[in-house]
């Protein structure tokens, strides 16, 4: 990871904790994420997602029954790919993500040479939005 960023849309709306990441492929932005958590069925403490043993009262969350919410979260994760983590807020279309992406960027290019790291990016190489790391 390189940086975070923060972009105020409209000067109405703010997303926080957009981080700049380094990637194989080049530089992409990454939208701001929280851990995915599910309760413990015994003392109801919030346990992130593929936790084995609730860190609360130390129950042995894969050997309890699936319940309800277990089975939403269990659909959840094969919707995310196994994700722990799901984003807070992102865009809807792939033609907004690039421009997120593009002016979140430039930006960053920008402020690096402004403080002499003169980091280059190349846009070329970036992921898209359908493309992981």
């Amino acid at each position: 990871m390189r940086a975070f960023a923060t972009v105020t849309f409209d000067d109405c709306f703010v997303v926080r904790d957009i981080k700049i990441i380094e990637g194989s492929k080049g530089y992409f932005v990454a939208m701001p994420s929280r851990r995915v958590k599910v309760s413990c069925p015994r003392c109801h403490h919030r346990n992130v997602v593929h936790s084995r043993y609730c860190a609360q009262c130390g129950t042995n969350l894969e050997t309890v029954g699936p319940s309800v919410e277990r089975q939403e979260n269990q659909s959840v994760r094969l919707r995310e790919r196994q994700s722990e983590h799901r984003d807070i807020a992102h865009p809807i279309t792939a033609e907004f993500r690039e421009i997120i992406q593009k002016e979140v960027l430039e930006a960053y290019e920008k402020e690096s040479q402004k403080s002499g790291s003169n980091v280059s990016l190349d846009r070329g190489n970036s992921l898209g939005p359908d493309q992981s790391f």
